[in-house]
């Protein structure tokens, strides 16, 4: 497991920059910048510290799946974590094995800084080593397409 950082500066408060990147309002704002990754990205379940959240998507084939996983810390505006245990696989959730093993306790964590109503977000994220390039081609990606949605919304 490899851990990797990203940061990016959005000319919005942290409140709207918060709210997008979860979906609270809107789900449709995170699906956007989420589907950078797989444009049918969604998630089921809630942001609330300690409750289990589901990250999926369905892949070429249709077949659904995704991450099982935990919201380990949420303060509201400044900082999300968020520890990944298992994956989805169709309606499936798996928690043991090899496959799980390279993921398991992985932890993505999200920092939301405010200073004059520009809000710089940075992204520490557990990933296996096979998944690296893919992260640091799509991640900044990602990123840019939330700074868009905030921004245009401001």
């Amino acid at each position: 497991m490899k851990r990797i950082k990203f940061t990016t500066t959005i000319n919005a408060p942290a409140d709207q920059v918060f709210d997008a990147m979860l979906g609270l309002s809107n789900k449709s704002t995170y699906e956007q910048w989420v589907a950078l990754f797989n444009p049918t990205s969604t998630y089921e379940g809630s942001w609330d510290k300690g409750s289990k959240i589901l990250f999926h998507g369905t892949d070429e084939n249709g077949e659904k799946g995704g991450m099982v996983s935990e919201i380990f810390d949420n303060i509201l505006n400044k900082f999300i974590s968020i520890r990944h245990f298992g994956l989805l696989k169709g309606d499936e959730e798996i928690t043991t094995g090899p496959e799980v093993e390279k993921w398991a306790n992985g932890y993505e964590n999200y920092s939301f800084e405010e200073i004059n109503g520009v809000t710089t977000v940075t992204v520490e994220l557990d990933t296996s080593e096979d998944f690296v390039d893919y992260m640091n081609e799509v991640y900044p990606k990602a990123l840019n397409k939330l700074k868009e949605i905030c921004e245009k919304a401001k």
